[in-house]
Parts: C-alpha cells; structure tokens; sequence
C-alpha cells in the first residue's frame, strides 16, 4: 500500500472517530448547574467543549481502529470472499 493511500486511509479513520467522539462528556447548560444561557445561545451548546481531549482520544482510538485495519490488509484475516453476502435467510 502507498503512503499516501496510507495517510488518506488514516485520515478518513480520524474523521469517522471524531464524529463519533465527540458528544461524549459534554453537558448543556440545563445539565451544569454552575452556567447560565447567554441571550442568542442554542439551549444544545455545550458548556464544556475540550478540543484537545476531543483529538486526543480521536487519535488514540483511530489508531487503533486504523492498525487493525492496515494488519487485516497485510495479513489477509477478512476478505471480501469471506464474506457470504448472497446467502438468503430462510423463513
């Protein structure tokens, strides 16, 4: 595999991850007790937005997610032959 499939590959990894990282933890403003609504503020706003903790744990998971992958590709673990997708269900 090339290293730009690789980077690209990586990259779409990342993205998936983040969207999946990011709700976790964040509370609105109804929930922290500690924070008022601002006048035009969505009652959804987080008040405890964490970039960085956001993209720590979106490159943690990632990598991991994307080593799997990248070992499945080497190793030939699961391959689309594997896979019986033709198979009908019998009632």
């Amino acid at each position: 595999m090339r290293w730009f499939s690789i980077f690209m590959i990586y990259g779409l990894f990342w993205v998936l991850t983040a969207f999946i990282v990011l709700p976790f933890g964040l509370r609105t403003p109804h929930e922290d007790k500690d924070s008022e609504l601002v006048e035009g503020q969505a009652d959804s706003a987080p008040t405890n937005f964490r970039p960085l903790r956001v993209i720590a744990w979106t490159t943690a998971i990632s990598l991991a997610a994307f080593v799997l992958f990248y070992a499945n590709y080497v190793h030939g673990w699961l391959t689309f032959a594997d896979i019986d997708y033709t198979r009908r269900i019998k009632p």
